[in-house]
């Protein structure tokens, strides 16, 4: 779905295998299958821990919820925990290693989205699960109440395919509602306007926490990190645990502080 329509309305020419695409290929397989093996002990953990410090009267209130006003609730909190795990990733020099796997790509594209180094997608599923799961909205040692957390780590997934594709596409005021493309290109930029745009859903995240960027008209002009990645999965893998972190910017010295 995403090639046909990177070629139809293309932002950025380039070619559709582009630079390191096999690489982004590897990290949706790698990622996809270690995640979940990863995140299933911590978080039955924190379930069980919740359900015996946490009042059964506020779980049963939840539960009487509506099953819309659950799910909206859950994107909510998520979307809360995922844009200050996000924001950490980005001002915490240890987490910024990791992360800066994800921003080392130079050219922009839907399978930019899959890459990513293990320890940092733990990292921010970690944050955007662990609330749900403390608020009782779900509970990952039932199937049936796992539904919600399941149902935000799937739209989120999926709709981060889209914000990070090779597209010129805007959507008006709804860009007050959702991420855009155009949002998310300027939280990849390499100059200017870097550390903004965490949210990955809600942007209104950012206007609240005051990290918001977007320009009407404009957009960023070159992507990546100042430091030099290596090119191959392996290299990548290995590379924030025996070297040297990459270079932060400006605006992460002075956050850090």
């Amino acid at each position: 779905m995403f090639i046909p329509a990177e070629r139809l309305f293309a932002l950025h020419p380039q070619k559709m295998f582009r630079q390191q695409v096999g690489v982004d290929v590897g990290y949706y397989f790698v990622n996809g299958l270690l995640i979940g093996l990863v995140l299933c002990a911590p978080l039955g953990l924190v379930a069980w821990t919740a359900h015996r410090i946490v009042s059964a009267g506020f779980y049963a209130t939840l539960a009487a919820l509506p099953v819309w006003s659950r799910a909206l609730l859950a994107l909510v909190v998520g979307e809360v925990g995922y844009y200050w795990g996000h924001r950490l990733s980005h001002e915490i020099p240890f987490l910024w290693r990791f992360h800066a796997v994800h921003h080392s790509a130079e050219q922009m594209d839907f399978l930019v989205s899959s890459r990513g180094h293990p320890v940092d997608l733990v990292v921010s599923r970690l944050f955007t699960l662990v609330p749900i799961y403390l608020l009782g909205i779900a509970n990952p040692l039932s199937a049936s109440d796992n539904l919600f957390a399941i149902l935000v780590l799937a739209v989120s997934a999926n709709w981060g395919y889209v914000i990070h594709a090779n597209m010129r596409w805007r959507l008006g005021k709804l860009e007050w509602l959702i991420t855009s493309p155009a949002f998310h290109h300027w939280h990849h930029t390499r100059t200017g306007a870097v550390n903004h745009n965490y949210a990955t859903m809600l942007p209104w995240m950012d206007r609240v926490f005051g990290t918001h960027h977007l320009p009407r008209e404009e957009w960023p002009e070159t992507y990546g990190i100042e430091t030099k990645m290596p090119e191959t999965l392996p290299e990548q893998l290995v590379y924030p645990l025996f070297s040297q972190p990459p270079a932060l910017t400006a605006t992460q010295t002075v956050a850090k502080r």
